[in-house]
C-alpha cells in the first residue's frame, strides 16, 4: 500500500490502494479505510488494486464498444439519439458535450464520443451491432455495483456511520456506466478544445477503467499543479463526486479534472478509451450534511434532491442553460 502524505502536505502524486485486506474483512482492512480517506481529502482521488473485478467481463465490454466505435461515422449518427426506453443506450457524438461548461468555462465541445447506458436512465433502442453489447454492458455494470458497495462500506467506517448507511440512497440508483472513445487526433484540435474539458463528476463517486496512451486524465491538486494520474495494470481510478463532497461539507474532495490532449509531436498510435461508472444515488435522496461533519461545523449548503442536483449539472455540460 502506497504511503499517503500528511493532512497538512500537498499530495503530488496519486495513491494506490490494495483494497483487498477491506473486502476480506482482513485485520489491515482499517489501514485501508485510512488510507482512502486520506486520498479522499488531500486530492479525492485514489486507485484501488485488489478489488476483484472481473477481467474477462472488462475485456468483453472494452472490446465490444471499441467494434461500435470503428463502425462508419454515418452509420453511428442514427444509433441511440431517443430517449423513450429506460435501460436503453445513448450515443454522444464528438463535440456533443463541453464539460467544462459545469464550471462556467466556454470551450468548443471535447473531442470524444462515448456510449452511455444506466439500467433507470432514458435511452434508445440498442444497436444491431456487433452482437452482444447490451449484455456486456449490463455485466460490467453489476461488476461495478459490488466494487461499489464495498467503497461504501469503507466510506461509512471512514467517517463514523453505520455500515449500511447509505444503502437506502441507493435503491433504484440513478447510476450510469459509460465508454468513452478518444479517436486518433488526424487534425489540431480548436483552441480551448481538450479530449475532456476541466470538470468536476457530479454524483456520489466515479469508478474509472482507463488505459496507457498519451493525453491522459489529469488531476489538479490543492497547489493547483495538474498530475497525471498513473497507469497500473488492472487498477481502477476513484473519485469523490460533487453530491458527495456536499455530503461531508466540503472535507472530501470533488477534484477538478480533465482529459489532456496528446503532444502534437507524437508520432504513434494516440487513441484511448476508458470506461467510467458514475456511482449516482436515486433521485430522490437529499443530498444535506452528514451529521459527523456538521458536528464541527455549520452546513455549507442547502439540502438539494440529486434528481434536482444532476439536472441542472447535465444541461450545463449539453449546452442547454
Amino acid at each position: 500500500m502506497q504511503t499517503i502524505t500528511a493532512p497538512d502536505e500537498v499530495q503530488d502524486s496519486i495513491p494506490v490502494i490494495d483494497v483487498a485486506p477491506f473486502i476480506a474483512g482482513a485485520d489491515a482492512g482499517r489501514m485501508v479505510v485510512t488510507a482512502i480517506e486520506d486520498a479522499c481529502r488531500q486530492t479525492g482521488f485514489f486507485l484501488v488494486t485488489g478489488h476483484g473485478v472481473s477481467a474477462e467481463v472488462t475485456a468483453r465490454l472494452y472490446n465490444l464498444a471499441r467494434d461500435f466505435f470503428d463502425e462508419p461515422q454515418e452509420w453511428k449518427i442514427g444509433q441511440g439519439r431517443g430517449t423513450s426506453i429506460e435501460g436503453g443506450v445513448a450515443f454522444s457524438p464528438i463535440a456533443d458535450e463541453a464539460l467544462a461548461a459545469t464550471l462556467g468555462i466556454k470551450t468548443p465541445g471535447d473531442y470524444k464520443e462515448s456510449l452511455n447506458f444506466g439500467p433507470r436512465l432514458p435511452g434508445d433502442l440498442w444497436p444491431t451491432r456487433p452482437e452482444g453489447l447490451e449484455q456486456a454492458f449490463a455485466d460490467y455494470f453489476a461488476e461495478m455495483e459490488k466494487l461499489a458497495g464495498h467503497l461504501r462500506r469503507a466510506f461509512c467506517e471512514a467517517i463514523g456511520l453505520a455500515p449500511d448507511y447509505f444503502e437506502p440512497a441507493f435503491e433504484n440508483h440513478l447510476s450510469a456506466l459509460r465508454v468513452i472513445n478518444y479517436p486518433e487526433q488526424k487534425e489540431s484540435p480548436l483552441p480551448g478544445q481538450l479530449r475532456a474539458g476541466v470538470h468536476t463528476d457530479y454524483g456520489f463517486m466515479t469508478i474509472l477503467r482507463s488505459e496507457a496512451s498519451p493525453g491522459g486524465l489529469q488531476v489538479k491538486n490543492r497547489a493547483g499543479d495538474w498530475l497525471d494520474a498513473p497507469n497500473v495494470e488492472g487498477a481502477y481510478v476513484i473519485n469523490i463526486g460533487d453530491a458527495f463532497m456536499r455530503w461531508s461539507n466540503d472535507e472530501w474532495l470533488s477534484t477538478p479534472h480533465r482529459v489532456a490532449n496528446p503532444p502534437g509531436a507524437f508520432k504513434g498510435t494516440t487513441r484511448r478509451q476508458s470506461i467510467p461508472f458514475f456511482l449516482n444515488p436515486s433521485r430522490d435522496t437529499v443530498i444535506e450534511c452528514l451529521a459527523p461533519f456538521a458536528a464541527k461545523g455549520a452546513a455549507k449548503y442547502e439540502p438539494i434532491t440529486y434528481g434536482d442536483y444532476i439536472s441542472l449539472k447535465t444541461s450545463q455540460a449539453f449546452g442547454k442553460t
